[in-house]
């Protein structure tokens, strides 16, 4: 017996048995969560992705390159949905794009969908995300997803030893670090030691180096310092832990068979399409100038007046009432009188300041520069408006923090503001949209 494994994109991923076929995280958009491109470059033919009979769809967790209703909306809405989320609000939105089997997951309780059985494990982050074990044809796969694995769930995992097979997130993205490049010491290019341990422990016959299939806009210099490790790297150091394992590469459309004894190639998906040069990889230059927040919001289109007064009411007005809302910064550091400066780029590289005065959840907007800014915040007024309006993540936002302080970048007040206690944010604005063009 043989399990078929076939990448779709970045999470993506279709499991099909001789009875069962399912997804996982299945993405059918490029780009996905506004600016993530496939890489390598793959399109997606809709008109047969519409056609797909698919036993059931499994999703990790909530966050828009994993849970997207603009991939969703394409599959048989009788599809059983299962999904890990602590918020009943995810499983309400998914139900409202139409699909009429959405049902919660909870670890260590398997699912059996034919022949395939899947079993959510406890993540780092178990209030956010999971893993899947699954189990078919004699095999014993680990999907780690996007997470990170603590002590505990690597000894239930040990006890389910041996793996044939595990999907591991290879990218250390350097999220935080594009954030605030002025407060970044010296890059680390490699393996986190705790993969190689685990990965050592584990000792699976195969790894397929998982995630992050995308870069950002060709213009960008996040390519060059948001993706630390390369497929080579990544290779390279795993296999030289595991003398008997050997690394395998995925990339979109691509389909492999894995029997108890061997894996071989098989029909790759035709409704995934790959276009170009496929045997890409990610190069890292953290010494890359950086261009100025000017320049970046140049890239993006003009916002029309509406859409610009929405931003200026709430700079004036809706950002401190927010503010208010939320409970005090953690950081010891925001809970005295500092002053902060919010920069706003348009189109035309052109700027707007305002500035604050604030302490613990009060804050106050100044009419005038102060003696003394002690954190400043720049972002693109596109960007802006489609964080606030259309829940674009901060990771493709190009927000821009600078601060000499030793605080934390998270307790941003922009950053709280538009993204604290706003679940889904991006799912209702695609619901909005769908809705809209139906």
């Amino acid at each position: 017996m043989k399990l078929k494994i076939s990448r779709i994109l970045h999470a993506g991923y279709i499991f099909q048995s001789e009875k069962t076929k399912i997804a996982f995280d299945p993405i059918f958009e490029n780009p996905f969560s506004k600016n993530c491109y496939a890489y390598p470059e793959v399109q997606f033919d809709l008109a047969q992705i519409t056609q797909l009979k698919l036993d059931a769809v499994f999703i990790s967790h909530y966050h828009d390159d994993h849970c997207s209703l603009e991939s969703l909306i394409h599959l048989d809405l009788a599809t059983p949905i299962y999904m890990y989320c602590l918020f009943d609000e995810m499983f309400d939105l998914i139900k409202k794009l139409g699909f009429v089997n959405v049902q919660t997951l909870l670890l260590n309780h398997p699912i059996q969908i034919g022949d395939i059985k899947v079993t959510p494990r406890r993540a780092l982050d178990h209030d956010v995300d999971c893993l899947f074990q699954i189990q078919s044809a004699g095999l014993n796969i680990l999907n780690v997803v996007d997470s990170w694995i603590d002590d505990d769930t690597f000894e239930e995992l040990m006890a389910e030893a041996p793996w044939d097979m595990v999907l591991w997130p290879f990218q250390t993205l350097q999220e935080i670090e594009v954030i605030a490049p002025f407060k970044v010491s010296e890059p680390h290019e490699g393996l986190p030691h705790e993969w190689i341990t685990q990965l050592k422990k584990l000792n699976p016959r195969y790894v397929v180096p998982s995630s992050c299939q995308f870069k950002f806009e060709s213009w960008s210099w996040y390519n060059q310092v948001y993706f630390p490790i390369s497929y080579r790297k990544f290779k390279q150091e795993i296999e030289s832990v595991l003398p008997q394992g050997q690394v395998i590469r995925l990339n979109p459309s691509v389909s492999i068979e894995l029997d108890t004894t061997s894996l071989m190639a098989s029909a790759p998906l035709d409704w995934v399409k790959p276009s170009g040069d496929q045997d890409v990889d990610y190069e890292f230059h953290p010494d890359r100038k950086i261009p100025s927040t000017s320049d970046i919001a140049q890239k993006f289109p003009a916002l029309n007046s509406a859409q610009n007064q929405i931003i200026l009411d709430y700079c004036v007005s809706g950002l401190l009432d927010r503010f208010k809302s939320l409970d005090p910064p953690q950081d010891d550091f925001f809970h005295h009188d500092w002053n902060w400066k919010l920069i706003i780029f348009d189109h035309a590289g052109k700027w707007q300041n305002f500035y604050y005065s604030l302490n613990g959840n009060t804050i106050e907007l100044l009419n005038n520069e102060p003696a003394k800014i002690s954190w400043a915040t720049e972002v693109p007024l596109f960007k802006f408006y489609a964080g606030l309006i259309e829940g674009e993540s901060l990771t493709s936002m190009y927000v821009r923090i600078e601060t000499q302080l030793e605080a934390d970048i998270m307790e941003d007040p922009l950053i709280r503001c538009l993204f604290n206690g706003n679940f889904a944010g991006y799912q209702k604005a695609q619901l909005n949209k769908i809705k809209s063009v139906r």
